[in-house]
Parts: structure tokens; sequence; C-alpha cells
């Protein structure tokens, strides 16, 4: 299907300010199964902008602004073919029907950063939370287990948005029982780690009525590399496998570092007023639109990071 992705986001300010570099993670990652048709990006004050890929291969923009200005206006419009997938066609390989079980090798070497906790301090918290899906001795079905840790959270916890920036930590998560959707996809994949498994957090864009903008938003879920169907995606706010719904941006062994927006300011403290983000997204191959009426107005979706100092540049 053919869909039309339309992201604004706008910074006021009561005063010109000076930019630092700013790093914009909103491109798509295209594959087998999703192909850019076209793409624009216009970005206010002016500015120099180069393109990079990462350590993961997300497509990042880094954009150094020549002038103050007192609103900074990031657009992208992108056109793309994501075509439809089931997401249980796949087949595991024998090793990896049951779990536990381990990764070869080689597999292993690769993917070592992925299976690293990175809120240790939450681990013993997780792992008693943990107890209820899997004990050690244990032998459950991969995919059965692995639905029910993401179907669970959709089932049993709260979804509220946040405008604040950053994640909460698992702990956080488990003692409030709520959270957004970032919350949601740190905690399953430090569940997914605490079992051994090797997960990556993604942040993209979704096509339904369930989270934070209603029929379109910015939005995030975990991945976990399965022998056999690598890298599946498992998206606890919605409780689902992710498809063709699902539009990957970015992938990223840490949260903090899939913010679709991220820089500074120099400036005074105050001088910063508000943030305005409007998401849409149409399918543009039939005759109503899969999201709702274009640029549904959301507060801060997942974590756009700008900071500020008066003196110097935050990075």
């Amino acid at each position: 299907m053919k869909i039309r992705i339309q992201h604004r986001t706008t910074y006021f300010y009561s005063e010109p300010v000076t930019f630092g570099s700013h790093k914009i993670l909103i491109r798509p990652r295209e594959g087998h199964d999703l192909h850019i048709e076209s793409s624009i990006l216009k970005i206010t004050p002016a500015h120099a902008i180069h393109w990079m890929r990462d350590v993961n291969g997300n497509s990042i923009a880094k954009v150094d602004f020549t002038e103050p200005a007192s609103q900074l206006m990031i657009y992208s419009e992108l056109v793309l073919q994501h075509y439809d997938s089931n997401p249980l066609d796949f087949i595991l390989d024998e090793s990896a029907v049951h779990y536990p079980f381990v990764y070869d090798p080689d597999s292993q070497a690769e993917l070592a950063a992925f299976t690293h906790i990175i809120y240790p301090k939450d681990t013993a918290r997780l792992r008693d939370w943990l107890t209820q899906f899997w004990k050690p001795g244990d032998q459950v079905e991969t995919i059965e287990l692995l639905q029910r840790l993401n179907r669970y959270i959709h089932d049993t916890f709260q979804y509220q948005r946040r405008d604040e920036p950053g994640v909460q930590t698992p702990a956080e998560t488990l003692q409030k029982n709520s959270g957004s959707c970032r919350d949601f996809a740190t905690l399953l994949l430090e569940a997914f780690r605490c079992l051994g498994l090797a997960a990556r957090f993604v942040s993209g864009y979704m096509q339904c009525n369930a989270t934070e903008a209603g029929g379109a938003s910015t939005h995030a879920w975990a991945e976990v590399y399965l022998p056999g169907a690598g890298w599946k995606g498992f998206d606890p706010t919605s409780g689902i496998m992710t498809g063709a719904q699902h539009v990957t941006v970015a992938v990223s062994r840490n949260p903090e570092n899939a913010a679709p927006i991220s820089g500074s300011y120099v400036g005074p403290t105050t001088a910063f007023q508000n943030i305005q983000v409007d998401v849409s997204v149409v399918q543009m191959d039939q005759s109503s639109p899969v999201a709702n009426t274009p640029f549904q107005n959301q507060q801060q979706p997942l974590q756009n990071q700008h900071t500020t100092q008066s003196q110097q540049m935050v990075q």
C-alpha cells in the first residue's frame, strides 16, 4: 500500500536564539518491505545539512544552523510503498522453537551489544516480575512466551501520554503500572534481555487509533532477534506483533538515542516557550484515510530533546 506521512515539529521562542547542531531521525528505514518513493525535508531558519548512517544503519540528518531565529521548524513529507506482511509469516530455526535457547557463536558475537542490560539496578525487580511467565527449568514455545509478555503489558498496564522527554525505567513503569509507548517498549526490551535475548528499541510511525495522536502518531516498540526469523517487532502498547501498520524510522540499543529530533540552543533559559508537533499518516491507494484528518496535533511525541544553556551549547 502507498502511504503519505507528514511530520512537522515547531519550536517557539520569545526572542531570537542561536541553535546548536541538531540530529534528525525521521527518515524511515528502507528494506524488502518498505520503499521510499519521494521525500521532502524543509527546515527553517537557514542551515547546512549533512546526511549520514549511524552504527545501526539509521539515516540521520545533521543540521548546522547559520542564523539565529525565534522559531525553528522541521517539516518532513514522505510517500512510501509499504508492502503488506503477515507478522507470523516466518519459520524459526529448530533450535529456537522452544525457550530457553542460545544463539550460535557467530550470532552471539554480532548481537552482544543488544543483550546488555541498560538498567542493571532494575534487573532483580524485572526478574521477579518475569517469574509469572517463565521459571528456570521450564520449556515453552518461544513465540508464545514473547506474545504473552507483549499482550500482558497491553492488557494490564494503563497507557498514559507523557510530554516529558526521556523514558521511565522499567522499575518505574512496573511501580506505576502505567506509561507511554516508549516506556512500555523499554520495559519489554529489558524483559527480553533479562531472558538472555537480543533486543532493540524502535521508533517510527503507526497507523491506528490506539496511540498518542489518535489515528496518526509517532510510536515506539521493541524488536527481538530470533534465529531463522531475524529481527521481529512486538508492540506492547497495542499488544500485537508489528506489521504493515508500523513504519520503522530508527533502531537503537538504548531508547535514549532514538529521539526523532535532538539538539540545543544558546540563549536565555526562559526563551523557550512551546513545541508543537503535527503528524499525518494517510493511505493514498484507498478511498478513505487510514489515519484521521491530516495534521493531528501532538505534544512532544516520543522524546524530542531540545536543551538550552545561556553560555555554551549542550551536546
